[in-house]
């Protein structure tokens, strides 16, 4: 995958609402303008990739507590120049939890533009994440890495104690409309 299958698969891409349609648009017009949109070095912002981390009876979802934002978000990161989305999400999962996919699903699940803010000199911008959706096993052991201060198992009706993030909220009405 490169970035011309990124601007295929955004095009044809089914937004759950108005408000991600706007996002996607957004993100599809940045992928368009920016050859170098997967490169941290473009400081208006870059493209990201993350993964919604499911048990198989999808009833749970895995967070992390983000170590430098302080907030309860899904297992995702950089592209670092990588424009295959989807590995990158992958290399992610296994990066801050230890976990694998137990299925490979390379349809984008949900896309999201948020604001990072200014730290250590990189200035304040936008991440243009790409989301994918991941089954794992619950039972599997979890390895927590320097990036986060903690991670757990949530029952999706708890989400909201842990996180009023718009786009997790979304996420799991998502969830419970697609397919298993």
């Amino acid at each position: 995958m490169n970035r011309n299958d990124l601007i295929v698969n955004l095009t044809h891409y089914a937004a759950f609402n108005e408000k991600e349609e706007a996002m996607r648009e957004k993100l599809l017009l940045f992928v368009k303008e920016h050859e170098n949109c997967f490169e941290r070095s473009l400081l208006i912002g870059h493209v990201t990739a993350s993964c919604w981390v499911i048990n198989k009876s999808r009833s749970k979802v895995l967070l992390i507590h983000h170590a430098k934002l302080n907030k309860w978000l899904q297992p995702g990161g950089h592209c670092d120049g990588n424009e295959h989305t989807y590995k990158v999400a992958e290399k992610e999962l296994l990066e801050e939890t230890g976990l694998v996919a137990l299925t490979e699903n390379s349809n984008i699940f949900d896309v999201d533009i948020h604001v990072i803010p200014e730290r250590k000199g990189v200035p304040e911008h936008k991440h243009y994440d790409i989301r994918y959706l991941f089954q794992v096993d619950e039972e599997a052991p979890l390895v927590q890495n320097h990036e986060t201060l903690g991670m757990k198992w949530i029952a999706m009706v708890d989400v909201p104690t842990l996180s009023s993030e718009e786009s997790i909220l979304r996420m799991i009405n998502k969830l419970e409309l697609s397919p298993s």
